[in-house]
């Protein structure tokens, strides 16, 4: 048995993460290459099983020397280390062997190329009769490992699953390695409360090496494929990120990727509004918004002539699982209140002011909290939030997103990487913008079908025809002046979708007399009429709820594009500015119509939001604190609800689809998938 050929100053392999690449090599590319690792209730569970074993400390003893009488094929090789956290009771002299156990040892070996912690080691001392060794030295060891499961049925009874054995035998070469007698090893199942022996052959041992340095060469190249619908898949904890069913699915889906990203557009075409130079699209960026949304609404056959994107189609019934859970079971803690302190005690988050406290919510509840205004926060608190991962966002009292503070619970780069390069590069980053203004587009389209009173059909032609304008678009010029056209059209027709304004006749049962009085009142000065989008300040009522939900959308937007693994601020689309998450308001451009501008119209429409609600501050026009309290819980409802994804055909709410959005963008960016799809409601 010879050991790997390694490179002496490369790392120590775990064993456990040998387990990891036997079981699943993409599950050993995420955990060891990327560091990335969830919970889930089998992993809460097997580290709460596992605190006994590593609560141990002590010292493996000293390896007796070999005897003729001993079986042992530990080859002499390099020097090795060995370590232990464990203690052992010291046996009283006999005639016979005492067994002792030691927990939590450490071992490692530079030969193998190896390093593991093994769960428990028996240890068969020499007996205090033999003078030809000295007392307390082990005549021979065998490593225990537990585990949460039940044991393999094969055709000769139990045995090990292939994962189990390969770390049960790193283990048992490492003890060689490190001068002890060990001939075989035990697993023992908690599940069925069963041990399992086992003992290496040669033909073993050389797989165990052989997968060694197979896991050596994955981790120095690619991410894996996943796993075809494997049994698996259901429990592993990394199944929300690895999502194997989806990039399968879109892997295979798509039978021309070149054809579904997006075709140059014909030189000859004659549009209306365009340029009588060039008369072409790659003028529209110099062509007057109005002029080029009167063209997109225009019945000029040459629109016909842009092609249009093939998509996949919508996966069948049990063809793509959801592996994840709906919605996250944590909510987003909102501060509204200015001057408040926020405090930890224990594991939950206090919010209190001069009078008392106010508020109370355990921190494992928290998704992330948002400030908003001159709260004070508490250096323990913004230090427990950082090491469970809950972000914290900052907003003025105004609504504007300031930044976030969370955690580097996130140590993979490679995703970054791509990132950087791909936006580095124009012609790689125009594909990924034209697909993020098609989605928005469509998506507003869909909106005023949906909600408008009457939809304008030229309106419905232009949004369409500018979304297929956006995925011929030659440059960002170009593209940013078909977004800004369609955008026209489409806040042209907003106020067809309001309907609670003032005059409005019905009467809401149960309404208070004062309550009605102090609407009658505002609406003096306040009405939801829209006319057109203004921002910066936002100089109405409409605008004003706009504005705060688009923030809002940015912070999740951002909160997911961390998640992933993305650098918010490092845009495809949106180029760089300072303190501009660039690549949030990317993706976040499908998610306006879908989540933003539809709170908004709820809000109004079902009288959550009322004219009474705002206050005017010079030209700008905010919320009150109690308006926009409810403003936030429409937010968040709308957030939570569940839609059935048009791709993978499964219920999920507009917060997981975000952040699945970007899980799809990051395998577009490293090639997993060939084209990214942005997210469409039919």
């Amino acid at each position: 048995m010879s050991a790997p050929s390694l490179d002496p100053t490369a790392d120590l392999l775990p064993a456990r993460m040998l387990n990891e690449f036997v079981y699943c090599p993409r599950l050993f590319y995420y955990e060891h290459v990327e560091g990335v690792f969830l919970h889930n209730a089998d992993t809460k569970r097997g580290a709460a099983d596992h605190t006994r074993v590593d609560a141990g400390k002590g010292d493996l003893p000293e390896p007796a020397a070999p005897t003729s009488d001993t079986v042992s094929e530990n080859p002499a090789g390099e020097s090795t280390t060995a370590d232990s956290k464990t203690e052992i009771e010291t046996p009283s002299r006999s005639a016979t062997p005492e067994t002792i156990h030691a927990r939590s040892v450490m071992l490692g070996s530079a030969n193998l190329g190896v390093v593991a912690k093994l769960d428990l080691v028996e240890v068969t001392l020499e007996p205090s009769f033999d003078f030809g060794a000295a007392p307390g030295l082990a005549r021979s060891v065998c490593p225990v490992e537990y585990k949460a499961g039940a044991p393999r049925e094969g055709e000769t009874g139990r045995e090990l699953w292939d994962a189990d054995r390969i770390q049960l035998g790193v283990q048992i070469l490492l003890l060689r390695e490190n001068g002890y007698t060990c001939t075989e090893g035990v697993v023992f199942y908690r599940k069925t409360r069963q041990r399992v022996r086992f003992v290496p052959t040669a033909a073993d041992e050389t797989w165990i090496l052989q997968r060694i340095v197979a896991a050596r060469d994955c981790a120095r190249g690619t991410i894996p494929p996943p796993l075809d619908h494997s049994p698996k898949c259901p429990r592993c904890s990394l199944a929300p990120i690895c999502m194997p069913d989806e990039t399968r699915f879109l892997q295979d889906s798509i039978p021309d990727a070149e054809s579904a990203r997006s075709a140059p557009i014909p030189t000859q075409l004659s549009l209306l509004g365009f340029s009588a130079e060039a008369n072409a699209l790659a003028n529209a960026a110099t062509t007057d918004p109005a002029v080029l949304a009167a063209a997109l609404g225009s019945e000029d056959l040459g629109w016909s002539q842009l092609p249009e994107p093939r998509l996949p189609r919508p996966a069948g019934s049990g063809e793509v699982r959801r592996l994840m859970a709906p919605d996250v079971d944590t909510k987003v803690f909102y501060v509204n209140t200015p001057g408040v302190a926020i405090t930890r005690k224990g594991e939950t988050v206090i919010v209190k002011d001069q009078s008392g406290t106010l508020a109370e919510v355990r921190i494992k509840d928290l998704h992330h909290l948002a400030v908003f205004g001159s709260a004070q926060i508490s250096t323990a608190l913004i230090q427990t939030l950082c090491e469970k991962e809950v972000p914290i966002s900052y907003f003025s009292m105004g609504g504007w997103f300031y930044g976030l503070t969370r955690g580097h619970g996130l140590t993979n780069v490679f995703t970054r990487i791509r990132q950087f390069a791909t936006a580095a590069d124009p012609e790689k980053a125009l594909p990924l913008a034209r697909l993020f203004v098609y989605g928005k587009l469509r998506n507003q389209r869909t909106l005023l079908m949906r909600n408008h009173v009457e939809p304008p059909p030229v309106a419905l032609r232009a949004l369409k025809n500018a979304a297929t304008a956006a995925l011929v678009a030659p440059d960002l010029p170009t593209l940013l002046g078909v977004e800004g056209a369609g955008a026209l059209v489409y806040f042209r027709n907003v106020s067809g979708m309001i309907k609670g304004r003032a005059d409005d006749d019905d009467e809401l049962p149960g309404l208070e007399e004062s309550v009605a009085t102090r609407i009658a009142d505002a609406q003096k000065d306040f009405t939801f009429d829209f006319t057109t989008r203004n921002r910066r300040p936002p100089r109405d009522p409409v605008n004003a709820l706009l504005s705060l939900a688009y923030s809002l959308l940015t912070r999740d937007c951002t909160v997911a594009a961390l998640a992933v693994g993305f650098d918010p601020y490092v845009g495809l689309y949106h180029q760089p500015r300072f303190g501009r998450p660039s690549l949030a308001l990317d993706v976040m451009e499908e998610f306006r119509p879908l989540v933003a501008d539809s709170t908004v119209l709820t809000a109004i429409n079902n009288r959550m939001i009322t004219p009474g609600d705002f206050v005017r501050a010079g030209d700008a026009v905010n919320l009150t604190p109690a308006g926009r309290k409810r403003f936030f819980l429409a937010y968040e409802k709308r957030l939570g609800d569940t839609v059935t994804h048009p791709l993978f055909d499964y219920k999920v709410s507009y917060r997981r689809a975000i952040e699945l959005q970007y899980r799809l963008l990051a395998r577009t960016l490293t090639g997993e998938i060939e084209c990214y799809l942005p997210f469409m409601t039919r």
